[in-house]
């Protein structure tokens, strides 16, 4: 059975990015691109040009649902066609929602039973990156792997997406060993690198599984553990960084979900965030 992936798609340059990673990290996958449709249901240009025509309040909120409805299923015509061009077995999904996009987003990757949920991280960097944003929302909800595509990448962190390995954090956690297995299972035929955290890690990666280690010391902060993985997967020319957004090493002190959080805030290659057993 092929991929499904659920793809967030607004019509932005990250959106359209992150299309263009699903392309490259999935092939053949099968994508659901969903655009949300949020009041007040179209776009401001359409709504000043809807109040100089209508007669009442009435046919302003009729006409306004109208051609809100039509923008959305536009924008996800749109979405699917490049979702297409990329290589993806794509089908539009148009959803009205009342805001909280993430968590909407979250809601039906579970609903139509979605193996990975896909976003744009909006192109934010350095410590503004994905802080109360959608893909933020996404990640803290989401029962399916999420992945966070950045923009924008440089052109060999784009050629890295067909054929690089991905970097799995690794802390001997239940989460690290989630993380991994959801790795192995997404990507079927790449490089699975574990990476492991620090010294004394209570539980070695399963034997077959290409370790590297990457230091960090005790009562080592988040970021410092995240610079780690992001240099190693600079390193390695990886496609891709996957951590558990749950999991502590008792021995080490490593919280996976804040070196998750504290990756996504820095790293210029696509995350995989994987919930928790």
């Amino acid at each position: 059975m092929p991929i499904g992936v659920l793809i967030g798609f607004d019509g932005s340059p990250a959106a359209t990015a992150a299309i263009e990673v699903g392309g490259r990290l999935l092939p053949q996958a099968h994508a659901w691109v969903a655009q949300l449709w949020t009041p007040p249901f179209a776009s401001e240009g359409l709504r000043k040009r809807l109040r100089a025509s209508v007669g009442s309040a009435s046919e302003l909120v009729e006409r306004t649902e109208s051609e809100g409805e039509y923008e959305a299923q536009r924008i996800a015509a749109t979405g699917t066609t490049l979702a297409r061009a990329a290589g993806l077995d794509a089908e539009p999904l148009v959803k009205r929602s009342w805001g909280g996009e993430g968590l909407v987003l979250a809601q039906l990757a579970e609903q139509v039973s979605a193996d990975l949920l896909l976003v744009g991280s909006r192109g934010l960097g350095g410590a503004q990156a994905i802080m109360g944003s959608v893909s933020d929302t996404a990640v803290h909800y989401a029962s399916r792997p999420t992945l966070v595509a950045p923009a924008p990448m440089l052109a060999d962190e784009y050629d890295a997406l067909a054929d690089g390995p991905v970097i799995v954090g690794w802390d001997g956690s239940a989460g690290g060993r989630t993380a991994l297995a959801a790795a192995q299972r997404l990507f079927p035929g790449r490089e699975i690198v574990a990476a492991v955290i620090g010294d004394g890690v209570a539980e070695t990666p399963p034997d077959g599984v290409v370790t590297e280690h990457v230091d960090a010391p005790p009562g080592a902060k988040e970021h410092t553990v995240a610079d780690a993985l992001i240099a190693l997967a600079a390193h390695r020319r990886a496609a891709a960084v996957a951590v558990g957004s749950r999991g502590q090493s008792a021995m080490r002190q490593v919280l996976l979900g804040s070196v998750a959080r504290a990756t996504l805030r820095s790293a210029h290659r696509p995350v995989l965030v994987v919930p928790g057993p």
